[in-house]
């Protein structure tokens, strides 16, 4: 390698490891791998799934923190024959994903192919059993007739005239189980899956939901996963509930660095397995911290649950996705065939108020119980001194940021599905409301403000 190319990438770490107040013994190698891994991973989903301009999608991807670095020394290029992207910095560390028919895209670590599901998720699809949840609109675009409501969506796709930038795609508002009012960006229509990034914990909260209700799982009970099981192991004693709430005291802390071990799960092809082969750092559930390889441990326990990969696909369509007649769902898995259960989920704005639908009716649909009659209260309520519930973040926390969001006008029993870049179902029983708002906005707060007075002006707008 030319004497530059070591400058640069000796550069890029350093600059890494200032950015996160870390030193480059923590490998940022890595690091990079896991961004220009990353990077090939969100254009191939966003290219093959969604439609979307590559080009457009690598623009705004590499616009993100952590990301901003590297535009100018990474590259990328899709194969639309192998229907695969590869991405690269400095010629030196490549990332490679390919898509894969209903199941979205898969990155690939080394020589060895990830495994690959055999359902057939058409058939899954179009189930012959029809939706228990009744059609929230028509095939059109619901224009909003009352103008408050037009003020509301306009004020929610309006940008500011310097970044950071919102980019919002896509908002829906279903009131009393109709949709009153929707927008999409260009390129994005009612049936355009989009990422929900960590939305996806959500799903997988639903999912554990349905176990429950079948008798299956328990939040009390130890966790099944057989490397814990030894008498002598403390982790035996970590229950379901605990990895729900991220209460663990595993060493799984996120700080979205790159340099945490929960974003290094990313770079194995057996993620849940790299998540559950962690020691404990604190004591079980008495310490709260982020954690999205600890919702990969409950994606391994579904698909245990289930009885394998293809199974959990299966699982996931009869007992979630075809009762709420969710049909743009794009699941995606890793390279063992275990569900990416903590951001790799895709749906059209619809197919995700459906799913707030779901917690909105306290777990009802079509006059079916699919989750227990005690979850949803017990997902919405805030984990220890959080705001952070199970799968969701609540306004039913006396957290600050729980406090700062029913100030700026977000009911105070609200809580919400929350996505990396602003993806967001609020969910308001006392108001019969759900507020989808997907985006890229590259704020740190994924534009929390924006989305709390979108809140209160559709609130404002549907009370009487």
């Amino acid at each position: 390698m030319t004497s530059w190319k070591w400058i640069l990438v000796a550069t890029v770490a350093v600059v890494l490891a200032a950015l996160t107040g870390l030193g480059v013994h923590f490998r940022p190698d890595r690091t990079v791998r896991l961004a220009t891994g990353s990077v090939a991973h969100m254009v191939c989903t966003k290219a093959f799934v969604s439609g979307l301009d590559p080009q457009a999608v690598f623009a705004e991807t590499m616009d993100r923190p952590g990301f901003r670095r590297l535009r100018h020394v990474m590259k990328f290029e899709v194969d639309r024959k192998a229907r695969a992207v590869e991405a690269s910095t400095l010629g030196l560390f490549r990332g490679r994903a390919s898509f894969h028919d209903g199941l979205g895209c898969v990155e690939q670590h080394g020589a060895k192919e990830p495994y690959l599901l055999k359902n057939d998720v058409e058939t899954l699809r179009v189930s012959k059993t029809p939706p228990l949840l009744p059609e929230i609109a028509g095939p059109a675009v619901v224009e909003p007739t009352d103008p408050a409501l037009k003020a509301a969506l306009d004020h929610a796709f309006e940008e500011p005239a310097t970044p950071p930038f919102r980019r919002t795609k896509a908002v829906v508002v279903v009131h009393d189980g109709k949709v009153i009012a929707e927008r999409y960006a260009p390129g994005i229509g009612v049936e355009t899956p989009l990422f929900g990034f960590s939305m996806t914990k959500s799903v997988i909260n639903a999912l554990i939901g349905v176990l429950t209700q079948q008798g299956l799982v328990t939040p009390s009970m130890p966790a099944p996963i057989p490397e814990w099981r030894a008498s002598e192991d403390p982790r035996r004693e970590i229950e379901v509930e605990h990895l729900m709430r991220m209460t663990s005291g595993l060493d799984l802390d996120e700080t979205n660095s790159g340099f945490d071990r929960s974003s290094r799960m990313f770079l194995e092809d057996d993620t849940s397995a790299y998540a559950v082969n962690t020691r404990l750092i604190a004591p079980i559930g008495k310490r709260f911290h982020y954690s999205s390889a600890t919702t990969q441990i409950l994606a391994r326990i579904i698909r245990d649950a289930a009885g394998g990969p293809e199974r959990t696909l299966a699982f996931a369509w009869r007992e979630l996705f075809s009762p709420l007649g969710m049909r743009t769902v794009t699941l995606e898995f890793d390279g063992v065939g275990t569900l990416q259960g903590a951001n790799y989920m895709l749906a059209s704005a619809r197919d995700w108020a459906k799913f707030g639908l779901l917690y909105l009716n306290d777990g009802v649909v079509g006059g079916k119980r699919i989750l227990h009659e005690d979850w949803v209260d017990f997902c919405a309520a805030a984990t220890l001194d959080s705001d952070y519930a199970a799968g969701f973040y609540t306004n039913r926390s006396d957290h600050p940021d729980a406090r700062g969001r029913v100030h700026l006008g977000m009911p105070g029993d609200s809580f919400f599905a929350s996505g990396l870049l602003g993806q967001r179902i609020v969910i308001m029983p006392s108001q019969r409301l759900v507020v989808v708002r997907l985006g890229d906005s590259v704020d740190p707060t994924g534009d929390m403000r924006g989305v709390a007075r979108l809140v209160k002006e559709v609130i404002a707008a549907v009370q009487p």
